[in-house]
């Protein structure tokens, strides 16, 4: 304002008017940011879900198998004598080497063995010739009896005298027989096909049937044997996958992860372990490309049955509580609620569902131990192998 000039009284009212309606205006608008505030603050906060992983049940036709702890058995294993005694003179097999039934293994000295085949030969030839001699004297002497010329006694005894010599030479026939097994079993042959293990007695030692150590063992492995065990509540199921047909083995290694030879159950042993509530089984493997050793320990696992239809979910979906097995399901809202189940038998990736739950529903398999009962959840895709982070 110029100096010395005097505001009018109207000008100097609405001055004061304008100041007070800014005033106003001010209070009112923080009045109303206030209540907002209040009003966010009172809005009650939003509920975050839980992340789980879930999986829909299904149905499908699901293989059941036992597995058990066994051992791989040769079909045959025997081990090499020599039936006579002498020297051992040649090995004719190489440590390791398949072999035919009859194939000659080793031989002994059979100088001797045929020394008493001939000797033996000769005997029975001695004897026939006597034999001869003596049936001609019998039939001149019952034809000189008949004329009374000799006596019916003389007679009798070269009858005797006849028969001994039938008898001797029936005697022959068996030592020549005896003489010709010997010398027989100076060969030594394979008594079956197999393969040959390690020679333990060298060519030059003298041998004897008697002898407690084998020249070498010969094991049959085409086909081979497992000889398993499973636990003894489990016959029942057996003995009816056996009524219902061949009922199929397959011999996984120790690590059970690769399938070394399939073949198919032989028997069920007679009696139960008592000691150890289990029972023995045998099952019969072609074994063509020796894929099981003899001694070596495999895990066998037999097909009880093939469930078809049946519905399944994943071993991590099944949870165990105070009132015994139950399971996380998905409602269609997105919430979760504990539902009891009841199960069947279970293979590595599901377990069968008998009751508690139908086809499509979807389970929690990760993420159980956030849950309670309404919480919402947030389905997370589930991980994939190798995608952890690096540290």
């Amino acid at each position: 304002m110029p100096k010395g000039r005097r505001i009018s009284r109207g000008a100097r009212a609405a001055l004061i008017a304008a100041a007070l309606i800014g005033i106003a205006g001010a209070l009112y608008g923080r009045y109303w940011s206030q209540a907002g505030n209040a009003a966010l603050a009172a809005k009650p906060a939003a509920r975050v879900g839980v992340p789980v992983t879930v999986a829909v049940a299904a149905r499908r036709e699901v293989p059941i198998y036992m597995s058990g702890l066994g051992t791989v058995q040769a079909f045959f294993t025997v081990g090499i004598h020599s039936q006579v005694d002498g020297k051992l003179q040649e090995v004719l097999f190489t440590e390791g080497q398949q072999v035919k039934k009859g194939d000659v293994l080793a031989k002994i000295d059979p100088r001797l063995f045929q020394a008493a085949l001939d000797q033996a030969k000769a005997k029975k030839a001695q004897d026939e010739a006597l034999l001869t001699a003596a049936e001609k004297d019998l039939a001149r002497f019952k034809g000189l009896a008949s004329k009374f010329i000799e006596t019916q006694q003389n007679v009798d005894r070269q009858q005797g005298t006849v028969d001994q010599l039938k008898a001797a030479i029936i005697a022959d026939e068996a030592m020549i027989e005896t003489a010709q097994t010997n010398l027989d079993y100076t060969n030594i042959t394979a008594p079956s096909d197999g393969r040959m293990g390690v020679r333990l007695v060298d060519p030059g030692n003298i041998v004897h049937a008697s002898d407690a150590g084998s020249l070498a063992t010969l094991v049959l492995t085409r086909p081979s044997a497992v000889m398993f065990t499973l636990p003894a509540r489990s016959l029942d199921d057996v003995r009816s996958a056996m009524a219902r047909g061949p009922v199929e083995v397959i011999a996984f290694d120790q690590d059970n992860r690769r399938a070394l030879s399939t073949g198919q159950l032989l028997l069920v042993d007679n009696i139960i372990d008592q000691t150890t509530a289990t029972i023995r089984l045998k099952a019969i493997f072609p074994n063509e490309d020796d894929a099981l050793w003899p001694g070596e320990f495999v895990n066998a696992r037999i097909l009880i049955e093939t469930r078809s239809s049946a519905l399944v979910i994943p071993p991590t979906a099944v949870q165990r509580g105070p009132q015994g097995l139950f399971t996380w399901v998905i409602s269609e809202n997105d919430t979760a609620e504990p539902r009891p189940i009841e199960v069947g038998p279970a293979t590595k990736d599901v377990v069968v569902v008998t009751a508690g739950l139908k086809d499509g529903e979807r389970v929690v398999t990760d993420g159980q131990y956030k849950l309670k009962r309404g919480v919402p959840v947030t389905i997370s895709a589930p991980p994939t192998a190798g995608s952890g982070r690096n540290s």
